[in-house]
């Protein structure tokens, strides 16, 4: 039986099903072979023990999450910040060059034989070759570390322009792979500048200036520096190498008002070091002797510090050398506790779930420490505590969490953290109301804006907030400290109260 002949159809051309979506242009590709057998036929001093094993440290990104780890050790908030934004960065050029790139130009690995077998990798990537995914990581990393910090950028650029370097010289990437992925992460490292800003980019609350002595070495400066505090020897020891001239007083907390009672009547200035708490302390002190203050941090969280730009130990000695000083609110609720007339706050004061945190988190931190305490006592709390009863603007409300911060705090990140001004006279009222589910209300109220309003959380810039019928035996959390308050409470300021030191803003 004979069939009758079918049209003939033309071959399909190779690899037809994995043609690229774009290739390079021709000339390009034939001048980046050309530098790819030449980098192959080089000899590279010192380069054998090295670069093969740092290209395959930095595989998955492990090398630069080591890092990351290790800088966020030495307990620097800006180590801490550049480890952060370089993973950042880290993960967004990642994704970009193996889920987009890769896929849009489909260029073939280089031809492993021109390269010594010693340098070769044992185990060959079997992605495409363009660009270079190391290379984009290792610069997305070197760079958002250093938009962060330039110290520790310095010493991360070598280890990732070795890495890059590493993928040309094991054979893995042509030249151009390695340039472009550096583009592409660097890129990377912009744009998450972009979201998020660099402490660079935030403005240092600069209003109003006010005039302070220049004290250059610490001279007739008395610092107070709280024994409980983290670290507090090492921090007396940096204190007394940055201002020689300066005298340091260690004591005990329970010796804390007393030292700083005499040290605002003996120095020029007034110093502290140590937790928010002890700042309340020593800027009430310095506020009532009419002294400007010099902050060291010296605790865990230190809010007061950082937004006056202070993270170490010399950032407060340039500004005693130069003078510079700005003045700030102080945040006031009357009566105050134990029996006082008023009591202060710098940064926050705080009704409901908050106190209680702050209670069990103290408690318990000796044994098992802070973080780790702050997450027990959160989940503690929001487990079983019930809302507060209390009257707000003469109306019954229960809530969750009333919090009111001296001054209004802004946005870094996703979520209200450091405030621009310290002396606008507001305060930054929001509240939680109260309900099922409080963990998901606290941080819906967490991520929303400073003035927004839902049937979850409110927010209000205010000049005073009267609170009433507060229930006996009520904790009131207020820079970190608790007491117990009852009966009716008026929260207000104390516009431009204090004079702090505040280091010179840099160009």
């Amino acid at each position: 039986m004979s069939f009758p002949s079918l049209p003939s159809v033309p071959p399909l051309p190779p690899d037809s099903a994995e043609r690229p979506v774009w290739t390079l242009p021709r000339s390009l590709g034939a001048g980046d072979r050309a530098l790819f057998k030449v980098a192959a036929d080089r000899n590279w001093p010192g380069a054998r023990a090295v670069l093969p094993r740092l290209s395959r440290a930095a595989d998955h990104g492990l090398l630069w999450f080591g890092a990351a780890a290790a800088m966020a050790a030495t307990g620097s908030p800006r180590a801490r910040r550049a480890a952060l934004r370089g993973v950042a960065s880290l993960a967004l050029a990642s994704a970009t060059v193996n889920t987009v790139v890769k896929r849009s130009v489909r260029r073939p690995r280089p031809i492993i034989d021109l390269v010594p077998l010693v340098r070769q990798l044992k185990h060959q990537p079997i992605t495409t070759s363009f660009p270079s995914g190391h290379s984009a990581s290792a610069a997305a990393f070197a760079t958002g570390v250093a938009l962060e910090s330039l110290g520790w950028g310095a010493a991360v650029a070598p280890v990732a322009f070795s890495v890059a370097a590493s993928r040309v010289y094991t054979g893995v990437h042509y030249p151009g792979d390695v340039l472009v992925g550096a583009a592409l992460g660097v890129g990377a490292a912009f744009a998450v500048r972009g979201l998020v800003p660099t402490r660079r980019q935030l403005p240092a609350p600069g209003r109003p200036h006010a005039d302070a002595p220049a004290l250059p070495g610490g001279e007739h400066l008395v610092v107070v520096v709280n024994e409980a505090s983290g670290s507090a020897a090492a921090k007396a020891a940096a204190v007394r190498e940055a201002l020689p001239l300066a005298e340091v007083v260690e004591c005990a907390p329970q010796d804390l008002a007393a030292a700083l009672e005499k040290g605002a009547q003996r120095g020029r200035a007034l110093g502290v070091c140590g937790g928010d708490g002890t700042v309340n302390l020593a800027a009430v002190t310095a506020a009532r002797h009419g002294v400007p203050l010099a902050v060291f941090p010296g605790g865990t969280l230190n809010h007061f510090a950082y937004d006056l730009g202070i993270e170490e130990v010399q950032d407060t000695a340039r500004a005693l050398a130069s003078g510079d000083a700005v003045k700030v609110d102080l945040g006031r609720f009357t009566p105050g506790p134990d029996g006082a007339a008023a009591g202060y706050f710098v940064n926050t004061f705080s009704l409901g779930v908050y106190p209680e945190l702050v209670r069990l988190r103290e408690r318990w931190s000796p044994r098992i420490g802070g973080w780790p305490a702050g997450v027990l006592a959160a989940y503690e709390v929001l487990r079983g505590e019930r809302p507060l009863e209390a009257e707000l603007s003469g109306r019954p409300h229960a809530l969750w969490l009333l919090f009111a911060g001296n001054c209004i705090y802004q946005r870094l990140g996703p979520a209200p953290a450091h405030r621009y001004d310290l002396a606008d006279g507001l305060l930054d009222v929001r509240v939680v109301q109260g309900g099922r589910l409080p963990g998901l209300r606290l941080l819906a109220a967490a991520l929303a804006g400073p003035l927004s309003r839902s049937p979850v959380h409110a927010a209000r810039r205010m000049r005073r907030l009267r609170i009433g019928r507060i229930a006996p035996g009520t904790p009131v959390a207020f820079d970190g400290e608790v007491a117990r308050i009852e009966g009716e409470l008026t929260v207000d300021k104390l516009p431009e109260a204090l004079t702090v030191y505040r280091p010179p803003v840099r160009p």
